[in-house]
């Protein structure tokens, strides 16, 4: 284990260029009754709703969705953003969506999502940084440390595009660097309900 035994209530994943192949790694592993919900910003075209949906589906055991808005958190699912919206967690715990403009080029933006989820979850939060090319996730990683949750980045030589996992650990606020093998190896070892 990682650190101390935590209750943690949910993981938030962004990832950007090479994201598809970094997240179909990590979920296969995910049982269907996972106990924590798995909340992903994925950098995405506008293509066809639910293609992005359909791809991961089609390699995991755990059920994987579209957020819509207003929806409530439940555990044993991956959400995914949909695109060209920003995805906010409520301090209720549900979902909402926002079509504010896009920050650094990307709507959804991961920062939005890590910021927002720092503030509802504090310390009972997990944020993971993976694959891309740019810097979004940075700020939302400071958020997440500054709230007592737990940061994660894919070790920048094992991923596809280092950038953005490597701008989140010029933060200063990373508190593990894994490859894909640990990180899969540490979310088995948390699901614990």
């Amino acid at each position: 284990m990682l650190g101390e035994k935590i209750k943690y209530k949910a993981i938030v994943i962004g990832a950007s260029a090479g994201g598809l192949l970094a997240l179909s790694t990590l979920l296969e592993i995910i049982p269907s009754n996972y106990a924590i919900p798995i909340i992903i910003v994925q950098h995405r075209s506008k293509e066809p709703r639910g293609l992005l949906e359909e791809i991961l589906q089609s390699k995991c055991n755990v059920k994987i969705k579209q957020v819509d808005e207003k929806e409530k958190i439940e555990n044993g699912i991956v959400y995914i953003a949909p695109p060209d919206y920003h995805l906010l967690i409520e301090n209720d715990f549900t979902f909402s969506l926002s079509v504010d403009e896009p920050i650094r080029f990307s709507r959804p933006s991961i920062d939005v999502l890590f910021e927002s989820a720092a503030t509802a979850y504090k310390g009972n939060l997990i944020g993971i940084i993976l694959t891309g090319t740019n810097n979004d996730g940075m700020l939302g990683i400071q958020s997440i440390a500054a709230n007592n949750g737990l940061t994660i980045v894919q070790e920048p030589e094992e991923a596809r595009f280092p950038t953005m996992p490597l701008a989140a650990i010029h933060t200063k606020k990373v508190k593990h660097i894994l490859t894909l093998a640990e990180i899969q190896t540490f979310l088995l070892e948390i699901n614990t309900d």
